[in-house]
């Protein structure tokens, strides 16, 4: 077990408590078992190693281990807690617990033992706490990981304060947020810039090679994170790979299944457990027709890729401006709201405000006669009746 510490001793040593993500104020870190999912590259180890640098304690009291790391193919985690419980341990980390097997049996069976143990978790998005054998759901307070919003893309990059637009305050007082903007702030100097490159953290690391690093992240979440489920067949890998593949050319996408099915060679009866998959994996968005539940998986109305990098990242061709908009927004937004695809209009939040995107030349038509109804521009940089600016909506968290 030194070895795990002293590999945890390095890893606070080298995290910077500088910038933060906006989950790390809103998780409530005095509960015994937390959980955080999300998906591959939005920060989840940093944002935990931050939290535990803060405790300022001796590695033997509070540590971080990661569950794919090889001591844990000779050394089970209940041994290994043990271990650390014996030695005045308090708090620990464990990061990326779904490489580990049974690791839900092994996180309860620890909560249960030790009461005084603080346990912190992460795992890949697709997991489905609810539906692990050991019933962490009642025991664990779970969080999710988004990328970068792009209020925090310009606090990471270019140190631009500006603080959370609450989704209510958008529609009812747009120019009141302006007001708390500061003089020199000019909302589409680094919009661009964020659409292609600013979803994930590691774009600090080397924009030259954040499209690279997409591309490499995909194949990993779907060789390696989507191994890990039940009725995942390994073989089909290549199979999604394609299917992700084919997606990104045609979003915004209205998914024919029977032709999909046919052109990715996946049969019809898997194919939406994958298009789901892929959607828990936060690598492409199923937009369900409004007033349709959504408690069973069915056939989605429209299929966006999950970000805009995704789009930049996997465009053979130029990316295409309205689906850019349109899927920019749904990122954003679906953090905080729910999404649906209503009968008029582009997109229904919250089966109560109706929006329509656009450019320059966007006319309110679409959603005319509707109640609570906005028309959101790109290349609009401040609110003008009741048109509101892209932009606005990468501030909500």
């Amino acid at each position: 077990m030194n070895t795990l510490l002293e590999q945890s001793e390095y890893q606070l040593s080298n995290v910077s408590l500088d910038f933060k993500r906006f989950l790390f104020d809103k998780i409530k870190w005095n509960n015994r078992l937390i959980g955080i999912k999300g998906a591959r590259g939005t920060g989840k180890t940093t944002l935990l190693l931050q939290w535990l640098k803060q405790q300022n304690l001796p590695v033997s009291k509070a540590a971080y281990f990661s569950l794919d790391d090889l001591y844990f193919t000779n050394h089970s985690l209940k041994e290994t807690v043990t271990q650390f419980h014996k030695q005045g341990g308090k708090f620990l980390v464990l990061d990326e617990v779904h490489k580990y097997k049974n690791w839900s049996t092994e996180i309860k069976n620890i909560y249960d033992i030790y009461a005084d143990l603080k346990i912190i978790f992460t795992g890949s998005s697709i997991i489905n706490i609810s539906k692990q054998q050991a019933d962490l759901s009642r025991r664990a307070i779970i969080y999710e990981l988004p990328g970068l919003s792009f209020r925090e893309f310009l606090l990471l990059k270019y140190k631009i304060q500006i603080p959370i637009f609450p989704f209510e305050n958008i529609l009812q007082n747009p120019l009141g947020i302006k007001k708390l903007l500061p003089n020199s702030f000019r909302p589409l100097e680094h919009f661009n810039e964020f659409l292609k490159t600013g979803y994930y953290p590691f774009m600090m690391e080397d924009v030259e090679t954040v499209h690279q690093k997409i591309n490499q992240l995909i194949r990993t979440i779907v060789e390696s994170d989507m191994a890990e489920l039940e009725d995942f067949d390994i073989r089909n890998a290549k199979k999604i790979l394609q299917l992700i593949y084919v997606i990104a050319q045609q979003v915004p996408f209205k998914p024919n299944l029977v032709a999909l099915a046919e052109k990715t060679n996946i049969h019809r009866n898997s194919l939406n457990n994958y298009l789901h998959y892929l959607e828990q994996a936060k690598l492409i968005s199923l937009l369900q027709p409004a007033g349709k539940s959504t408690a069973t998986l069915q056939k989605p109305e429209k299929i966006y890729l999950n970000n805009t990098n995704l789009l930049f990242a996997l465009a053979e061709k130029q990316v295409e401006t309205g689906n850019l908009r349109e899927t920019f927004f749904l990122s954003q937004l679906s953090v905080i709201s729910k999404i649906q695809m209503p009968k008029q209009g582009v997109f229904l939040v919250d089966n109560a405000y109706t929006f329509e995107i656009g450019g320059k030349g966007k006319s309110g038509k679409q959603i005319e006669g509707l109640k609570n109804a906005w028309v959101v521009k790109d290349d609009l940089e401040f609110p003008v009746g009741n048109e509101l600016p892209l932009w606005m909506f990468g501030f909500l968290y």
